[in-house]
């Protein structure tokens, strides 16, 4: 068999499902990243983030999956994620600590445009115009939401766009992953190079956390991100990346609540009027997406 054995059922709503299960889980990481790096060095965040990760899903999977869990028939593809999982996560932290919540939450959110875009000539899926006007919809609410002034434009935020980027390649190369190994397989192997990096940057960098509450947030990254990065692999083996990635917009409403809970960020209209924009485009897709799956599994010869 050369694709898994899940690929073969196109269940659009379970994987919207899933991956609004992980876009309630991950603005809660970025919360407590965004936290602990204006208290200690990005450099042990990011490993705190990656070793917790991997130490997780070892404890969850292994004791199931056995040797199975490590097996891959696209080494080099689990590899690359690896690698850009790495990049996008240092990114990503290192930035945090200069921009709101919110507003790092916003900017990556342009990953499922970007997913649109290489979707296509990567996994040569089919971009119909209701899927390009729906994700078009979703990026202009978060257009809305950030209304962008191109004098404003900072390092931090130019970090957190690398970071959508190398995210939105990250989708796209975890569904070609999907078709050949297992979610628990591709969630472990997508931390395990950054483990490795960052474990021997980290001694030079190391503070002894604070207290037990940042040990906490510390140990607790890595179950978060390990568990929403897991939904989202899940997600990717019923519906196309396309579909699904839009969805990824549902951790605006988290990163609001958070910036607002833990930060004291109070969002203005336009980012409730953008995150209404972004909510209604995914539904729209959904049920559009819905509708054509069942007219494919009633016409005549399926």
């Amino acid at each position: 068999m050369t694709t898994r054995e899940t690929l073969l059922t196109h269940r659009p709503l379970l994987a919207i499902g899933l991956m609004l299960v992980a876009g309630s889980l991950l603005p809660v990481m970025n919360g407590f990243g965004k936290y602990l790096a204006s208290l200690y060095p990005p450099e042990q965040v990011i490993w705190a983030r990656l070793l917790t990760h991997m130490l997780w899903m070892l404890a969850i999977f292994l004791p199931r999956s056995g040797r199975a869990l490590f097996r891959t028939r696209r080494p080099w593809v689990q590899v690359a994620l690896s690698l850009i999982m790495l990049l996008s996560t240092s990114l990503f932290f290192f930035a945090m600590p200069h921009v709101d919540l919110a507003k790092g939450s916003v900017i990556i959110f342009v990953a499922p445009f970007l997913v649109m875009l290489l979707a296509a000539p990567i996994l040569g899926e089919r971009l119909s115009w209701g899927r390009f006007l729906a994700v078009l919809a979703g990026f202009a609410g978060v257009m809305v939401v950030i209304r962008p002034d191109p004098g404003a434009l900072d390092w931090p935020s130019l970090a957190i766009f690398a970071s959508a980027a190398l995210y939105a390649l990250f989708q796209v190369l975890a569904r070609m992953a999907a078709a050949f190994d297992r979610a628990e397989t591709s969630t472990l192997y997508a931390v395990v190079a950054g483990t490795i990096v960052m474990s021997a940057i980290v001694p030079f960098h190391f503070v002894l956390p604070r207290s037990a509450g940042d040990a906490a947030m510390m140990a607790s990254m890595g179950l978060i991100g390990a568990l929403g990065h897991y939904f989202i692999a899940r997600a990717l083996a019923y519906a196309d990346a396309s579909l699904v990635s839009p969805f990824n917009y549902w951790q605006l409403i988290g990163a609001v609540i958070l910036g607002y809970a833990m930060f004291g960020d109070l969002p203005d209209r336009w980012t409730w009027i953008g995150a209404a924009v972004i909510v209604a485009a995914g539904l729209l897709l959904a049920f559009g997406e819905t509708r054509a799956a069942r007219r494919r599994v009633s016409a005549p010869g399926r």
